[in-house]
């Protein structure tokens, strides 16, 4: 899988226009995780010469944390990470040895920046496949979590403790399920979220887990069962993954974590870098529809991989270009409030249907209408409306999103397009096929 990988130099987290995108987007959690991070090295006293030391695989400096810190701060964002536990971290082979862990969290809580959440390890599920030392077992990191949870809560009390982190728990022994939504977690999954939890004596403050809708063309060969074509991407099946994943960590949530959140603290198009059409009008369909039907399962927090990276990064890597995704989820925010109503216009085939207050906190409601049918559809308004109106222009694989008919493209100045909605009387309107459409009452 490693050729299959491009290398990515670290990103200028000072950038102006990646933190002027990040902060339209915002408020927002910020992830730094992966199974990068569980095999990294904290060099915060610079003593490696860029060398990872024997147990680890890469080498993180304190000048590239404190990056990351000014970013959060600059952007009003919260920070959500994970730490290492790889061979470097057992060096008699025995239980998590902390010095790792003090590094990160210390460092950030005197430069006034505190971590504010935080996952153990990332992806658990495929134990030493996610970096833990080798021979690591489901029973090892319920020993280890515990012993991470609890140094957290008695020593940062503010941050919360995330977990387990889990993905593929509807994928074991079922390869051919495409709507799984475990991305490589239906090839590599070892053990379950339960073997991650039973056991465990520290209570977590949030449930989470991982899903993808599949995997990217370049893991196509490898995983067929898990890949869905460009051709099914608007289809009610591939969008019926986000709930179909939810539904089966409910319940493991409401043993483990009762009355918790429940959040996805990753994310994407698809696992393995994203698919080709991540980055067009094609995507936007998975990604409101993974909103809008979430919502209506728990209050939790979503994590997108990646902010501006890799083929479903919302914004271009380089140029911070933003693509059709961030127009769609930057309307979201700037127009669906947090109180979920029930619509009374249950799901049907091509049309997806969900509503929630206003955000801007004025009487009425903000209804989503997805129609990711081939044929028209059209919707009673019974009162005046706003209406939003995202398409690809008669294309799904526009890398430009348009809004009531027009491209929303940046500024020469660099500031976002206008976002204006259009007035519609009280009466039908017509929702051409493949739209997405926001009506504010």
């Amino acid at each position: 899988m490693a050729d299959l990988m491009q290398y990515y130099p670290p990103i200028n987290l000072y950038d102006e226009t990646l933190r002027k995108r990040a902060n339209e987007l915002g408020p927002a959690w910020i992830r730094v995780s992966g199974s990068w991070a569980t095999k990294t090295y904290y060099d915060f006293d610079g003593t490696t010469g860029g060398k990872a030391p024997e147990g680890y695989a890469s080498v993180l400096t304190k000048e590239q944390w404190i990056g990351v810190l000014d970013f959060v701060k600059a952007v009003n964002g919260k920070l959500l990470i994970s730490v290492s536990n790889c061979a470097g971290d057992h060096p008699n082979g025995g239980s998590l040895d902390l010095t790792q862990t003090k590094k990160i969290f210390n460092l950030s809580h005197e430069y006034g920046v505190d971590i504010d959440a935080a996952e153990f390890m990332n992806e658990p599920n495929m134990l030493e496949m996610s970096g833990a030392p080798k021979g690591y077992t489901a029973a090892d990191f319920v020993r280890d979590q515990d012993i991470f949870n609890g140094w957290v809560r008695e020593n940062y009390p503010n941050c919360l403790i995330v977990g387990p982190c889990s993905l593929g728990d509807g994928a074991m022994g079922k390869m051919d399920v495409k709507n799984a939504g475990a991305g490589i977690g239906m090839m590599m999954q070892i053990c379950t979220a339960h073997d991650l939890m039973d056991g465990a004596k520290i209570p977590l403050d949030v449930f989470s887990y991982h899903y993808y809708n599949g995997v990217s063309e370049r893991l196509a060969s490898m995983m067929p069962a898990g890949h869905w074509n460009g051709s099914e991407a608007h289809t009610d099946e591939y969008l019926a993954v986000v709930s179909t994943n939810a539904n089966i960590y409910v319940p493991i949530r409401d043993k483990y974590v009762p009355g918790g959140q429940m959040w996805v603290t990753e994310s994407g198009d698809a696992g393995g870098g994203g698919d080709t059409w991540a980055s067009t009008y094609l995507d936007v369909f998975r990604t409101l529809n993974e909103l809008g039907s979430f919502a209506t399962i728990t209050d939790g927090v979503i994590f997108h991989n990646t902010l501006a990276s890799s083929d479903y990064g919302f914004l271009l890597h380089g140029t911070f270009e933003p693509r059709p995704n961030y127009f769609a989820v930057h309307l979201w925010n700037t127009l669906m409030g947090t109180t979920v109503y029930d619509c009374g216009n249950p799901d049907t085939e091509g049309a997806h249907v969900y509503c929630h207050s206003r955000r801007d906190g004025k009487d009425g409601c903000v209804y989503l209408v997805i129609n990711n049918s081939l044929t028209d559809t059209t919707v009673d308004l019974p009162f005046e409306a706003t209406v939003y109106t995202l398409s690809g222009n008669g294309d799904n694989r526009s890398r430009v999103m348009y809004l009531n008919d027009e491209p929303l493209n940046i500024k020469t100045d660099g500031e976002l397009p206008e976002i204006r909605g259009k007035y519609q009387k009280n009466g039908v309107v017509e929702l051409v096929p493949g739209t997405c459409t926001f009506i504010v009452i």
